[in-house]
């Protein structure tokens, strides 16, 4: 059973049974989705390139009967070009999409991005991650502490591994979350009750826990603990600035925020849904205008 659908965002009519040639039609499943600055990053990019967008936000918070493989397939008969996936749906797009997952994240479990034609299924997180991190440094990460296992983590702990980390630690409230993980990525699962001797050993800190992220305030980082690392990321964007970002500046951390993050990952979704990769001299700046104030 499909969730709510809000209305699309290009305000034409529907193309019924497909799309024009030059329209790129999909949207985005996911829980409080409101905020989502997606479809506006998506708009931005099609007129740049001549395309118009047909976006259609699909919220399924408070659908309890919400069938993700049944609404994913009638997106694709209906001649969507695809979909994008967000919390707490990415695990269940992998699964949708199955062999059909690109070869760099068959072994991620979650994908945000599924393309109808051909079917593909793709992380954009996880390429959105490398291209972030490569803009900021060349470095390798060094000891990474990651708060939260999660479909995030599940693309940002193999990007910290392919960049070359020399350890990452991972903890989770839900321990076999954490321990799952690490047995798929190569990551360590430790306790919780451990985290601080991990954090006050690591050179970098990373939030992939929701804590921060619009009303849920606090920080999964005790500020008392932050200042001998050397850098520090959080996967909300939602506000940019989040607490564990700002006791982050204050310890004289490199900050990479979510939405340095969300800016790589827009232009990635947008080269899976077209074929078209956006110069990001151009389109970075561009997407800046969407950052949350």
């Amino acid at each position: 059973m499909i969730a709510h659908l809000a209305e699309n965002t290009s305000g034409e009519p529907r193309s019924g049974g497909g799309s024009a040639p030059r329209t790129l039609r999909c949207g985005l499943i996911g829980t409080h989705i409101g905020a989502s600055r997606l479809a506006r990053a998506l708009a931005i990019m099609c007129a740049d390139h001549g395309l118009t967008l047909d976006f259609t936000p699909i919220d399924t918070a408070g659908s309890e009967a919400f069938d993700f493989e049944e609404t994913v397939d009638m997106l694709r008969l209906d001649g969507w070009t695809g979909v994008t996936v967000t919390h707490p749906w990415k695990t269940h797009a992998a699964d949708w999409a199955g062999d059909a997952l690109i070869a760099d994240i068959r072994t991620l479990g979650a994908a945000n991005t599924l393309t109808f034609a051909p079917v593909a299924g793709h992380n954009t997180d996880y390429s959105g991650f490398l291209s972030a991190w490569a803009q900021r440094t060349d470095a390798a990460p060094g000891r990474v502490a990651v708060a939260g296992a999660g479909g995030v983590a599940r693309a940002v702990v193999p990007a910290l591994i392919a960049l070359g980390a020399d350890s990452v630690l991972v903890w989770d409230r839900d321990a076999r979350t954490a321990e799952r993980l690490a047995a798929d990525t190569g990551a360590t699962a430790i306790p919780a009750a451990t985290a601080a001797d991990a954090i006050l050993a690591a050179d970098g800190l990373v939030n992939c826990t929701p804590m921060g992220m619009g009303t849920n305030g606090g920080t999964a980082f005790d500020p008392d603990l932050i200042g001998p690392q050397g850098w520090a990321f959080d996967a909300v964007y939602t506000p940019t600035e989040t607490p564990f970002l700002q006791a982050a500046r204050r310890g004289g951390l490199d900050v990479m925020t979510g939405f340095d993050l969300f800016r790589f990952m827009a232009m990635k979704s947008f080269q899976a849904y077209t074929g078209i990769a956006p110069d990001p001299a151009t389109t970075l700046p561009k997407l800046d205008q969407l950052q949350p104030r």
